[in-house]
């Protein structure tokens, strides 16, 4: 089975950064898509930025610039790096991972950027 466990958040100032990490266990990591969602207080789960390979990746237009997603398939492992860190960037991060039909979500990390 899947597991997938988030690390890296905490509390930062704005125009700050941190780095998140997501730690896959199972076998499909290298041939499945994965994620960064966001949910804040109240309101939905919103992606962040998604990853097929490094070379192809996409973003939401609210991040563009200031985040950037990677994988390392050797260490089944996916990371987002977000900088120039704003208040409207709090909330928790969860990490996913698709594969076909199948689906699966981390226990999420809490980022919480003060002004």
């Amino acid at each position: 089975q899947v597991q997938l466990v988030e690390s890296g958040g905490g509390l930062v100032q704005a125009g700050g950064s941190l780095r998140l990490s997501c730690a896959a266990s199972g076998s499909i990591f290298s041939i499945s898509t994965m994620g960064w969602y966001r949910q804040a207080p109240g309101k939905q789960r919103d992606l962040v930025a998604r990853i097929i390979s490094n070379a192809f990746t996409d973003y939401a237009d609210s991040v563009k610039g200031r985040f950037t997603i990677s994988r390392d398939n050797a260490k089944n492992t996916m990371y987002l790096q977000m900088n120039s860190l704003k208040p409207e960037d709090t909330g928790v991060y969860y990490c996913h991972m698709s594969n076909g039909p199948q689906n699966y979500w981390g226990q999420g990390t809490q980022v919480t950027v003060s002004s």
